[in-house]
Formats: structure tokens, C-alpha cells, sequence
């Protein structure tokens, strides 16, 4: 578990690469309730202009999210968390799309106990996400 005392702005998350595949967009559209055809038929999604199936939006936050909350260890202390989605993430049906996640400490707040890091997602060297940043409570 990451505390207070061991970060400083400008550090560096340790990147990670993770998946999502059609099974986890399945999976997320059950606990959500967002069956929107965008998400799982491939002829819905390119009649209306997509080149295939794309993520939820909010699945892919979510992985980017792991980024952060893996590192602290804690996915409870998040205080904060806001993107802007900037391109749809594409799941052919058979194979699954990479998200490679980096993350670097933009502040710490010592009176609250909080720092604020600024997360990079990227698919084939393509930005999914801008202004992403995630706002965590740490132990002192």
C-alpha cells in the first residue's frame, strides 16, 4: 500500500497493459443494464457508423482506473475520478484490445492526505481518454 511520504509530483505510476474483450463487455452490461446494440452487434454498430463493436465508455474508465487503484493498493480511496472520452475503443469479436496505462503524481496534498495523478490511456498509440485524473486518499 502506497502512503503519503512515498510519492512526490512528477513520479511515475508503473504502466500496465490490460484487456477488455467482448466476454468483460458481456459481463459489464449485465451489472450496468446498458444493452446497447453499439456494444455487442456488429451490424447495429457499423450501420450506425462505427467500424465495430466499441467498449462502454465507462468500462474503459474503469480500466484506466485500475491503473491508479492498483498502485495504492486500496480501490476505496478514491475521492475523485473524471475523464473525457476521446476516441471509442474497438473489441473485435475474437480477439481483445490492449489499453496501455500510464500514470504520473500531478500533486499531493498534505493537509488532506490526498494526491492527484493524471492517467494516460492509450490503444494502438491512439489517446482513448483526455484529462483523465483520479484523486486518492493515502495513509499518512
Amino acid at each position: 500500500m502506497i502512503r503519503l511520504g512515498e510519492i512526490e509530483v512528477g513520479q511515475e505510476l508503473p504502466a500496465q497493459t490490460l484487456p477488455i474483450e467482448r466476454a468483460s463487455m458481456v459481463r459489464y452490461a449485465g451489472a450496468s443494464g446498458d444493452f446497447n446494440p453499439i456494444h455487442w452487434s456488429e451490424e447495429f454498430a457499423t450501420s450506425v457508423g462505427l467500424p465495430n463493436v466499441i467498449a462502454h465508455g465507462m468500462l474503459t474508465m474503469a480500466v484506466a482506473g485500475r491503473l491508479v487503484t492498483d498502485w495504492t493498493g486500496d480501490p476505496g480511496a478514491v475521492l475523485d475520478f473524471g475523464v473525457r472520452f476521446t476516441r471509442p475503443v474497438i473489441v473485435e469479436y475474437g480477439h481483445q484490445t490492449q489499453i496501455e496505462l500510464t500514470g504520473k503524481v500531478r500533486s499531493v496534498d498534505i493537509e488532506s492526505s490526498s494526491a492527484t495523478i493524471d492517467i494516460t490511456a492509450k490503444v494502438a498509440d491512439q489517446t482513448v481518454l483526455a484529462q483523465a485524473r483520479m484523486t486518492v486518499r493515502l495513509h499518512p
